[in-house]
């Protein structure tokens, strides 16, 4: 399979950590989004939304959204599991995920920062923007996972814990305040301390800079 993928996107993040989890061999092609190839023809015909993401698989097929790329990845490579087998918990699971997938990314992505830029609005009011959303979200989901468990819900990562470590990555290059946020802090920790995790971190990918 090939990954194509920007080393500091954290869509990209959460799809090499479920690759990395579940055991599955993969290239990365790096697209880097702050030149624009993303835009560019070749890239936007494979992927017509111009992002990343884009996972092609042995056999051509292109998958898209890094979510779907999650949902492909557990109902192919099932073991290890990153979704309870209960429907209920299945479901609480998925919502905690979605809130930083849907609440909070789509809003801090590059293309809406950048357009924030193009209405007028500075760099102090845009890192303002993406600090409050991002503070939101993490309350939110706070109330949402599990209080006393090492991991979002329960003894092992999940599809939250698999959103929420790339997502504390960025909240901190936006200097994020997290202090408010120990449980959220203490899981990630104890995510990047498995290799699945570890591998998958920004700083280690070939097209860092």
């Amino acid at each position: 399979m090939r990954l194509y993928s920007y080393w500091r996107s954290t869509t990209s993040y959460r799809v090499r950590i479920a690759l990395n989890l579940k055991g599955v061999a993969f290239e990365t092609t790096p697209v880097d989004l702050m030149r624009g190839e993303q835009s560019e023809a070749a890239y936007a015909r494979l992927n017509p939304s111009q992002g990343v993401p884009a996972l092609v698989l042995d056999d051509g097929t292109v998958l898209t959204q890094s979510m779907a790329i999650l949902d492909w990845l557990e109902e192919t490579h099932p073991t290890p599991p990153l979704l309870p087998t209960d429907a209920t918990a299945r479901a609480q699971t998925r919502g905690a995920a979605l809130v930083i997938a849907t609440d909070i990314h789509p809003v801090n992505n590059l293309r809406v920062v950048a357009r924030l830029g193009e209405l007028g609005h500075d760099a102090a009011v845009r890192m303002a923007w993406m600090n409050d959303w991002m503070t939101r979200g993490f309350h939110a989901l706070s109330r949402m996972i599990m209080a006393d468990t090492a991991f979002c819900f329960g003894d092992a990562p999940s599809f939250a814990d698999v959103c929420l470590v790339p997502q504390l990555y960025n909240a901190r290059r936006w200097g994020c305040d997290l202090a408010p946020f120990a449980r959220l802090t203490g899981i990630e920790a104890r995510c990047l301390a498995l290799p699945g995790f570890a591998a998958a971190q920004p700083e280690l990918q070939s097209d860092a800079t």
